[in-house]
């Protein structure tokens, strides 16, 4: 088995190859002076069961190229097996048509890590789950609901939780984590969405009063969600307010939208390798996922059970 890792989370690369105690395949991964991406892999791969790590985070269409010039380099060498590991899979948002004349481009990414080579892909939580059909090959969608659940009750379990979903879509993954806390009950936030990275919260559905609310989503962008759901909370006389989310996209003004809203305290997995953008940030706590995709890929590569993972 190989792990190589493009240049989006060398942090997340590095720790998954600690675990696994096998070093990252040294590669050279540069541009040119017009930025165009070269890949060189400077191992041999021929035969190998080799692991791209790579988040399709911003620069989110660098980052997209590096993985499939990687893959493409890899089957040229002639790897036996190559498996695409996006802990973020970026484009996911756009999983369906909103509208007329609109792509669908997690299809299209979809269809160029395919076509690149990569012969399976394991991410983890994905937008929406269908988008594991969007592939024509194998894919594997591992969530992080167990860690989450562990560090809520680590920190926060002597507290009377009630797990809330920021919107009617999220029901699935809250109600998730609500039967990991010990059948906690459950509360949404009714919201709605006038244009892209805006929100307004419309209606807390679940008496919050008294309850300390676990704000739980995939992805947390410009934070507006959140915050606003998190005011609407403590409005409703919740005792305390914290949120998870497993991947920090965290663009624009979101950090000190974070800073400055009712949110105790807000923690994102290192799916993104974004550890200078929340470097003195009181409110925003990285939690580890490294543990998790490595065991994946030590059972994919043994051919043993993904999905007992989460049993």
């Amino acid at each position: 088995m190989k792990l190589l890792a493009g240049n989006s989370n060398l942090p997340l690369a590095q720790a998954i190859a600690g675990y696994l105690e096998i070093p990252l395949t040294r590669a050279s991964v540069r541009r040119f002076a017009d930025e165009e991406i070269f890949v060189e892999v400077l191992e041999n791969v021929r035969g190998e069961d080799v692991f791209v790590l790579q988040s399709t985070s911003y620069p989110a269409n660098d980052n997209l190229m590096e993985l499939l010039i990687m893959i493409d380099a890899l089957r040229r060498a002639s790897a036996r097996r190559i498996t695409a590991v996006l802990p973020y899979f970026g484009y996911a948002r756009q999983d369906r048509k909103p509208g007329p004349r609109t792509p669908i481009s997690a299809k299209l990414v979809a269809n160029l890590v395919t076509v690149a080579g990569a012969d399976r892909v394991l991410s983890v939580d994905l937008h929406a789950g269908q988008i594991q059909g969007f592939f024509d090959i194998p894919t594997d969608n591992l969530f992080a609901a167990p860690v989450m659940s562990a560090d809520v009750a680590t920190r926060y379990g002597e507290h009377n939780l009630m797990v809330v979903s920021p919107d009617v879509g999220g029901v699935v993954r809250a109600r998730a984590l609500a039967k990991r806390l010990g059948n906690a009950p459950l509360a949404i936030v009714d919201k709605r969405r006038e244009k892209p990275g805006e929100s307004e919260v419309m209606n807390i559905i679940g008496d919050v009063r008294g309850r300390f609310c676990v704000l739980v989503d995939d992805i947390v962008d410009s934070a507006g969600t959140l915050c606003n759901a998190a005011g609407a909370l403590k409005a409703a006389g919740a005792e305390g307010v914290v949120a998870y989310c497993t991947h920090g996209v965290l663009s624009g003004g979101a950090v000190s939208r974070v800073e400055n809203s009712a949110l105790t305290e807000l923690v994102i997995t290192d799916s993104i390798g974004n550890h200078d953008l929340i470097a003195g940030a009181a409110k925003i706590r990285h939690m580890t996922i490294a543990p998790l995709i490595a065991e994946a890929i030590r059972r994919i590569a043994e051919e043993a059970s993904v999905s007992s993972l989460f049993n």
